[in-house]
């Protein structure tokens, strides 16, 4: 067994997406190898209305997949093929837009007017780039949670964990999307397997992730346990955990306990053309897209 060791630790980015929706981004644009097959990651919370009621209006979609996760407040969503419906919390949408869909998604807080969720893409494969769209929604009473016996949650949105199996299914880049809750004191170990690249999301409390093998540094007071190091620093609200190789991720969690999204998948390795929300393999294809929606094809 090898502690996968934690690269870097990264805040995520405050930035304005949509229509006007303040959010923060853990990662996407530029260079996502290490993430490879995801391509970004967004934290959308907020308060009060006027950080997210603009939403995100009608725009198009290609060659990715798309998941939101609704913790607190609804989305309402709607599209070119007719669908519509609303993520309440604890659910999740899971879009394919293959070959292409324009979609809109338009937040709405709850009886205290808040809202929060998350956005995260996935890329398709060249093979399966233009394949039908088609929607995979999970009301939250679906999802399956499972408890250890030291109080750990895990919530199985997508892939096996625990023998449980998620609801999620026929996504390309084998994905595992775990919501995990680790108790305050308390050390867990969660495998993960080699060939899969991984990243940890934190959105509530703090803990620290044992390292085996990072070498002492002058930024971080390190201890010897045993075998192993633990990190000092805490990893706290809003932080993105970068993960080297190995096949288990440890946490020990802080006094108010943590809570992060465990993701992982297998890489595609494929070029990466960027045009927004349409994600090729080319910049000819690009193009093409582009084309098919100034002339009406993009939708089939």
């Amino acid at each position: 067994m090898s502690i996968r060791a934690v690269k870097r630790v990264v805040p995520s980015t405050p930035t304005m997406e949509g229509a006007g929706v303040r959010l923060r981004r853990a990662f996407g644009f530029g260079d996502t190898s290490e993430f490879d097959p995801f391509l970004m990651m967004d934290d959308f919370r907020g308060d009060t209305p006027a950080d997210y009621s603009a939403g995100f209006p009608w725009h198009p979609h290609r060659g990715i997949e798309t998941i939101t996760y609704v913790l607190a407040g609804e989305v309402e969503h709607g599209d070119s093929l007719g669908n519509r419906g609303v993520l309440g919390p604890g659910s999740v949408q899971w879009m394919t837009a293959g070959r292409g869909i324009l979609h809109q998604e338009m937040p709405r807080g709850d009886a205290l007017g808040r809202m929060h969720g998350f956005q995260l893409w996935a890329n398709l494969p060249s093979s399966l780039k233009m394949t039908a769209p088609r929607y995979q929604d999970i009301v939250g009473r679906d999802i399956p949670e499972v408890t250890d016996d030291d109080g750990t949650k895990v919530r199985v949105i997508c892939g096996d964990f625990w023998g449980v199996k998620g609801p999620v299914e026929g996504v390309a880049a084998e994905p595992r999307y775990l919501d995990v809750s680790v108790p305050p004191g308390k050390r867990k170990t969660l495998k993960v397997e080699t060939y899969r690249q991984v990243f940890a999301y934190i959105f509530e409390g703090s803990g620290r992730f044992l390292n085996a093998s990072e070498p002492f540094g002058a930024l971080r007071e390190e201890i010897i346990a045993g075998e192993e190091i633990v990190v000092r620093d805490e990893v706290g609200n809003r932080s993105l955990v970068v993960f080297g190789s190995g096949d288990e991720v440890t946490v020990q969690a802080g006094e108010q306990g943590v809570r992060f999204l465990l993701v992982s998948g297998k890489p595609i390795r494929e070029p990466v053309a960027w045009h927004g929300p349409i994600v090729m393999n080319t910049q000819a294809e690009i193009k093409q897209a582009m084309a098919d929606l100034r002339s009406g094809a993009f939708i089939r």
